[in-house]
């Protein structure tokens, strides 16, 4: 069944929704994302709009795309200080407050948006990943990951003696211990802002997820895209002031997450989908969108082992352990 039929099946059977409110709720969103990328298309305008509908105008959103409201690091401050009633936040950017779900971050694991979405699914309706979340002060409805992330550069990298010294744009400090694992320096550096340092040579290459490269022209800078790597992976999760969100009824509070899954899934759908046309896409462009050979990849994946077990040592955390045992578990399904 797809989403949009699952959808008006679920928008038909709440018709009679009792809201359980004298007036209209209006949540202020933000997110980094613009509303032209994949992640803003599929997934956070779809999930405001069948919500918006599902409550007959009992809950409506004002949103605050490509950070009108705050940067890319301070959405959760942002929910947290009032300006924001809610945020689609990037986990990986707020690792200091949220170590434990920076565990996406580590490479080898989740091959697909769809395989890592499910995990993370699971991961936030209970347990360790859920409770950091709700310590931060705001209840997580949602969350999914982007496609594995795959490397982008004016030259062809393979082997990790390619990435000696070359400076890498990486998401949040998980990453960055991938590549320092294959030599490199990463460097983090807000999506809206690698175009221009990559145009400028301030970056020597850029780990990203291939379904996200539209929606910042990365296309237009580099020359080779790999296509088959796993150097991490990075997950958004839907976060509500959790005072705001206790605050609503039952009924739509059942609605946003029971919305929210449904939309978590099909993004991380799309992105899959898109990934495939994409490249054939780069490939007509002149662009070299290349496989890793098998002796590469496993000269990548023995100098990438350590950084499981470096997180471990970074987290200093009872559950990280277990938090990593149960996600390496859930991708492999």
């Amino acid at each position: 069944m797809t989403f949009l039929v699952k959808l008006s099946l679920t928008l038909a059977g709440v018709a009679a929704l009792t809201v359980g409110a004298a007036t209209a709720e209006t949540i202020r969103l933000g997110d980094f994302q613009s509303t032209s990328h994949i992640v803003s298309v599929e997934g956070t305008t779809k999930w405001m709009a069948a919500l918006e509908k599902a409550t007959g105008g009992a809950l409506n959103f004002e949103h605050f795309p490509s950070q009108q409201a705050a940067k890319s690091k301070a959405q959760l401050d942002a929910v947290n200080n009032g300006i924001l009633d809610a945020a689609l936040i990037g986990a990986l950017y707020h690792s200091d407050v949220l170590p434990l779900n920076s565990v996406v971050g580590l490479p080898g694991f989740s091959g697909s948006a769809v395989a890592g979405t499910k995990a993370i699914q699971q991961m936030l309706k209970e347990g360790p990943l859920r409770d950091e979340i709700l310590a931060a002060g705001v209840t997580p409805i949602f969350g999914f990951l982007l496609p594995p992330y795959q490397v982008l550069a004016k030259k062809r990298l393979g082997m990790p003696t390619d990435w000696d010294a070359l400076d890498v744009r990486t998401s949040g400090s998980t990453q960055a211990m991938t590549a320092r694992a294959l030599g490199a320096v990463g460097i983090s550096i807000p999506g809206p802002e690698v175009y221009t340092a990559v145009e400028r040579g301030r970056l020597d290459a850029v780990l990203f997820p291939l379904a996200s490269v539209p929606g910042y022209k990365l296309n237009e800078v580099v020359s080779n895209i790999s296509t088959n790597g796993s150097f991490g992976g990075y997950s958004f999760v839907m976060v509500v002031r959790t005072d705001l969100f206790e605050s609503l009824s039952d009924d739509i509070q059942a609605e946003m997450v029971s919305l929210g899954s449904e939309t978590a899934m099909h993004v991380a759908e799309a992105q899959d989908k898109s990934v495939v046309g994409l490249v054939e896409e780069w490939a007509a462009q002149g662009i070299s969108t290349y496989s890793f050979s098998d002796e590469e990849l496993v000269a990548l994946g023995d100098a990438m082992q350590l950084v499981s077990n470096d997180w471990l040592e970074r987290i200093k955390n009872d559950q990280a352990a277990s938090v990593l045992n149960q996600y390496r578990e859930l991708t492999a399904q």
